[in-house]
């Protein structure tokens, strides 16, 4: 497939399983095997047309690149022009045994006919060896056909058998019609066998002894459709033995030349990559300011806005002049600035429409009618697209669609939402085999942003911790952002720069809840039309020198520790506030506390357990740098569920934490 479809050479090929990786053009980054591999080329048929091919480079977790190449394709096509969407066609190639068992083969197919997901079809070949490793279809599916999944979305399927060559064209053929004139997905069920095993150490007659009786006995299907055109006349003897040495001889010639090219090896130039983190200018106009807010209380003529819904966007324009911007608008502001400066922004998740704690409003639907409007989508004539969506109740193939979206658009803001943080934890295969490795893998590249509500407000084991000490625990080699932002304006400027930054890198936001309508988290017109993301913000509130004690802390806390400051009237406690957690800003906050008496104690305070949270990165990663300086901590205990279920307990907790804070 690589050198037949996707136009990659033998050379090429040949290089790789030689372990030589440093070829131009290649997908392959430096850290993975080579059957993962993805490639772009180009495909020439027999006229002499051509077409771009893209084949998804892809881990060994089965079935988990399938959202991934939707939302490649997905992107695609929305730079397209109206009419041509379509035109690009997503084959999805799957194993028998994968197809039936993986859960996220269903996801994907979900996705196929949701308007923010559609890709006008999919091509599904389902590759069935009848086997699933050592595993028989009777143990490893509870249906007839390992394609009746497919049969949720009412998809085609066609049974061929893969030892008849011109039946399993006739049925390409027909598969693809299928989509081109109906859009919707369509299945090749192509029954055929394994003659190995599933790898070159498995011996498969050990499993599947009669099974394997009969493929040992078989000849080979290029054999059978050789001996076939010669029986119907179409070749001769002579032609097919000629064609077969032709071939054999032009891969040796090939092979022969790459491992003298190997034996002489070339140095390769790589670019080097932009600065990061980058520091780039974020602010906007005042004039900016006010065209995104009056977007937002100025529906069309005749547009009924939900009467509880009206005053509420009308607070919006107070709260500029108020200087009390919540999150909800500081979110709007940036993403209505970058809008206006042309660039596309693509939002899906869980009730993100709307948002889950009912903050966002992104989409008005008219009371009286249903119709909807977008007050972001009509900014000025010339801006980006704004995209946003409901997406299905899924994580998994969500969140892989995004990626795949992201990987493919990296002039675009992409942004998948979490109903409550920890709900990611439902695709945990995409975060840790795509997201924060594919670049290391791949010299794939994704700024893809996870929005992940966190906070503990005693709701409960399930809806308090989005799992920071995960994504932290796999940040390395500069791979992706992990951020706490602790004010609107914070918010604010990391979202515009993660979209005009010049690396593309993911970044995942721990973003409020109970925050998101704290008076005491608001920010000032002023915080949007100056200054830019600082991935630390100092105290200076009080007087640095009569400091004795400085609390670095990040999030939701951050407000209880200045409430009880205040309540106490303490003036010797400083409170730094870490908004980028990684990479760690050692730089910044060696300087800010540098502003304060080099004997005041450092406390690091979180509400998270202890061996939760940041507490465990930033111990690992910020002694060293404080010159001898002790770091201790106040959290809660350590415990394997992060966090309490009865919400008097946690009131308990968390006033501890605050009371030892001061002690």
């Amino acid at each position: 497939m690589l050198a037949n479809i996707a136009g990659k050479s033998y050379g090429q090929i040949f290089r790789e399983f030689e372990g030589d990786f440093e070829v131009e053009g290649s997908v392959q980054g430096s850290g993975d095997v080579k059957y993962h591999l993805g490639t772009s080329g180009t495909f020439t048929t027999e006229s002499g047309a051509e077409m771009p091919v893209y084949l998804a480079a892809n881990p060994s977790h089965l079935e988990a690149v399938n959202p991934v190449l939707e939302g490649i394709v997905r992107a695609k096509q929305d730079i397209l022009p109206r009419g041509h969407v379509f035109s690009v066609l997503p084959i999805l190639l799957h194993g028998d045994a994968a197809f039936a068992g993986q859960g996220v083969v269903t996801e994907t197919l979900n996705l196929s006919q949701l308007r923010g997901y559609r890709t006008g079809g999919t091509v599904h070949i389902v590759v069935n060896n009848q086997v699933g490793f050592t595993t028989a279809p009777e143990a490893s599916r509870s249906s007839v056909y390992c394609t009746d999944v497919a049969r949720m979305v009412q998809a085609p399927i066609f049974h061929v058998n893969g030892d008849d060559p011109e039946a399993v064209v006739r049925v390409g053929r027909l598969a693809f019609d299928f989509r081109q004139q109906f859009n919707k997905d369509v299945v090749i069920d192509l029954v055929c066998y394994r003659r190995r095993g599933h790898n070159e150490a498995d011996d498969p007659s050990l499993t599947q002894p009669l099974m394997y009786n009969l493929i040992d006995a078989k000849r080979s299907t290029r054999k059978l459709y050789t001996e076939g055109l010669i029986g119907r006349g179409d070749i001769s003897v002579e032609e097919a033995e000629t064609a077969l040495r032709d071939f054999q001889e032009q891969l040796e010639r090939v092979f022969a030349e790459t491992r003298d090219d190997l034996a002489h090896p070339r140095e390769m130039s790589h670019p080097l990559p932009a600065p990061y983190p980058a520091v780039v200018a974020t602010a906007i106009s005042a004039e900016t300011v006010q065209r995104v807010v009056t977007s937002q209380v100025s529906p069309p003529e005749g547009f009924t806005v939900h009467p509880r819904l009206a005053p509420q966007m009308q607070r919006r324009a107070q709260m500029v002049e108020d200087g009390t911007i919540d999150w909800a608008l500081g979110e709007t502001l940036a993403f209505g600035s970058l809008l206006l400066e042309g660039r596309t922004i693509r939002l899906a998740g869980q009730d993100s429409r709307r948002g889950t704690f009912g903050q966002r409003h992104a989409v008005f639907v008219d009371r009286i009618t249903g119709l909807e409007h977008t007050p972001l989508a009509h900014l000025s004539e010339s801006q980006g697209s704004f995209f946003v969506y409901d997406s299905l109740l899924s994580e998994y193939a969500a969140m892989g669609f995004e990626y795949g979206y992201s990987v493919f658009r990296p002039e675009a803001l992409v942004l998948w939402e979490a109903q409550f943080g920890d709900f990611a934890d439902g695709a945990q295969t995409i975060i840790d085999e795509f997201i924060t490795t594919g670049e290391q893998k791949w010299g794939q590249l994704s700024g893809v942003v996870l929005l992940l509500p966190h906070g503990y407000e005693g709701q409960g084991p399930d809806h308090s911790s989005a799992r920071i000490e995960r994504y932290l625990q796999m940040c390395a080699q500069d791979n992706m952002t992990v951020a706490m932002p602790s004010t609107p304006a914070s918010y604010f400027h990391l979202l515009r720069w993660q979209a005009i930054a010049p690396h593309h890198k993911p970044l995942v936001v721990f973003t409020p809840k109970s925050m998101l309508r704290l008076k005491a988290a608001g920010s000032s017109r002023e915080d949007f039309t100056s200054g830019t993301f600082r991935p630390v913000i100092t105290d200076a509130t009080v007087e640095a020198s009569t400091v004795t004690r400085v609390l670095l802390c990040t999030g939701k806390v951050t407000y209880d520790l200045l409430a009880e400051r205040e309540r106490t009237g303490r003036t010797d406690v400083a409170v730094v506030r870490l908004e980028r957690l990684a990479p760690l800003p050692v730089e910044e906050l060696t300087a800010a506390l540098a502003a304060f008496p080099r004997d005041a104690e450092l406390v690091f305070v979180q509400e998270e357990p202890a061996n939760q949270g940041a507490w465990p990165y930033v111990a690992l990663n910020l002694q060293e740098h404080l010159d001898g300086r002790v770091l201790r901590r106040i959290s809660r205990s350590a415990s394997s569920s992060p966090a309490v279920g009865t919400h008097k307990v946690h009131e308990r907790e968390q006033a501890d934490i605050v009371t030892a804070a001061f002690a």
